[in-house]
């Protein structure tokens, strides 16, 4: 195995491991295909996986991080059967870069993002062009997953951005690796206000939502799903297949997903 393959495995499972999604032994399991899927997916795609198991008796690995560094991780060499992306974007880059095959790629799912905030809070927010989001910040601080790279976080700038409450919050931002973990410095009580995808909200009891971002603030929340260019594991077309059936559809539908049609459209 080269220096970047070891590297890649190393880093693959340390971002498995934070968000409690495989073994070591299960990285070695070549014979099961291995999903790569936005962190924001992981309480659907669990019960998509363990539904398949049951029909079939097969099991698939999935390790969960964000979008950006799951097809970096494929580019230097991690074994991936199919990457699941929670923006068009970096699945854009890895076609582009030969990482995927093209002619698996279809849309799978849309999101919405959301203002969430501790349980406890009495706050509501009316989310339109120029609300107060500083103001409801109270001097804390505003948990987002990085807003240059990671999909949530993108589309959460561009929704500020558009609002006109960007330049209110730019220098308050608590950046994290992924949604998940902007979920969690909310459920924590340590930022009191955070924006994270609605199905993210959804699985997480200690978090209310306050107010959610109108569509047409930020592009289409796209969860775009392929084969990797390299598998070579029949099972992994077949679940990615079953992930595009309508057998799934109601296990992503009860995290909040909308599903787009069997797969959605080419893109």
């Amino acid at each position: 195995m080269s220096m970047n393959r070891r590297r890649s495995f190393g880093l693959l499972f340390g971002a498995a491991l934070a968000l409690g999604a495989g073994t070591g032994s299960a990285f070695a399991q070549v014979k099961e295909p291995l999903v790569f899927a936005a962190a924001s997916l992981k309480n659907a795609l669990d019960d998509v996986a363990a539904q398949w198991q049951r029909e079939t008796g097969k099991k698939v690995v999935i390790s969960y991080a964000a979008s950006n560094t799951l097809i970096k991780q494929i580019e230097q060499g991690a074994p991936a059967d199919i990457f699941i992306s929670a923006d068009l974007d970096w699945m854009d880059y890895g076609q582009q870069h030969n990482l995927i095959d093209a002619q698996t790629r279809s849309n799978l799912l849309s999101n919405r993002i959301v203002l969430v905030a501790p349980k406890d809070t009495t706050l509501k927010l009316n989310i339109t062009r120029g609300f107060d989001l500083a103001s409801a910040l109270k001097g804390g601080r505003l948990a987002m997953a990085n807003v240059d790279a990671v999909p949530a976080g993108k589309y959460g700038k561009a929704a500020l951005e558009k609002l006109g409450a960007w330049d209110g919050v730019k220098d308050k931002i608590a950046q994290a690796d992924n949604v998940r973990a902007a979920l969690l410095l909310v459920s924590r009580g340590e930022a009191p206000l955070g924006i994270v995808y609605q199905t993210d909200a959804a699985s997480e009891p200690a978090v209310k939502i306050v107010g959610t971002f109108p569509e047409d603030s930020h592009p289409p929340i796209t969860y775009p799903i392929a084969l990797t260019k390299t598998s070579t594991n029949p099972d992994a077309r077949a679940f990615l297949s079953y992930a595009r059936s309508a057998a799934a559809r109601p296990a992503f539908e009860r995290q909040g997903f909308t599903v787009l049609g069997q797969g959605g459209a080419r893109s």
